[in-house]
């Protein structure tokens, strides 16, 4: 039986009068690759935002790992082993690729800025081990030739994984996809290419005006008229 990584029920989440999450719940399981969709302002990103402590939500339950993360901060979701990107790319553009990659260990880190000062021997070695990391995941990605070039003058990732891609290049992204999955780490991915999804994804949720409308394998959400209702109309339903 596949073992539950990630479960949160009745996830609610208003903004005054908007109601952007209504009952909202899904269980990710360890070592899948799962989805989720839906049309513009579905929820999908306040949900993100929920995950990662960005936004606190109203009411719910929110489980990871075993652990209870429901309207917990930011930095004790990414200690927890939750991480994420951000639609807005905003990266340090004076840094190169490498120095932008080792800032993300910080959560990782044990010097403080007293150690940043001093330059002792330990923080030495553990500035070592963060830049080989980094390297290692540069190399991961197939980028580690630009590892030494300013991020500044480098072209930025898009919002969408996909947006934008030939079919070649979308290959290539579902092949990492599949790679960084098979490694352990388990994925929740948001990408409006439904085509994609349906080809890389173990599972998929669908989210129509802030309420989870469809869950299941990529056939099953395929074929329901509900979600073909959000994307076409109900004509098409």
């Amino acid at each position: 039986m596949a073992e539950a990584l990630l479960k949160i029920e009745g996830i609610h989440k208003r903004f005054g009068g908007l109601h952007a999450l209504s009952d909202v719940g899904l269980t990710i399981n360890k070592g899948e690759i799962y989805g989720l969709i839906g049309p513009n302002g579905a929820g999908k990103t306040t949900l993100f935002n929920v995950l990662t402590g960005l936004y606190v939500p109203d009411e719910g339950k929110f489980e990871f790992d075993g652990h209870n993360l429901f309207q917990q901060k930011p930095h004790i979701v990414v200690a927890a082993g939750i991480a994420r990107t951000f639609q807005n790319i905003r990266l340090f553009a004076e840094m190169t690729a490498l120095e932008n990659v080792m800032v993300g260990r910080h959560i990782r880190s044990k010097a403080g800025a007293l150690g940043a000062v001093l330059r002792d021997k330990g923080t030495m070695a553990e500035e070592r081990s963060i830049e080989a990391k980094a390297w290692e995941l540069l190399e991961y990605v197939g980028i580690a030739d630009v590892a030494e070039e300013r991020a500044g003058d480098l072209q930025p990732a898009l919002d969408e994984p996909a947006a934008g891609m030939n079919p070649r290049e979308t290959e290539e992204l579902k092949a990492l996809m599949s790679k960084i999955r098979d490694g352990g780490v388990t994925v929740l991915l948001i990408e409006h290419d439904v085509k994609l999804m349906m080809g890389l994804c173990d599972r998929i949720a669908v989210l129509d005006y802030g309420k989870k409308i469809a869950e299941g394998v990529p056939e099953e959400v395929r074929r329901n008229p509900k979600v073909i209702e959000a994307y076409l109309g109900a004509a098409h339903a």
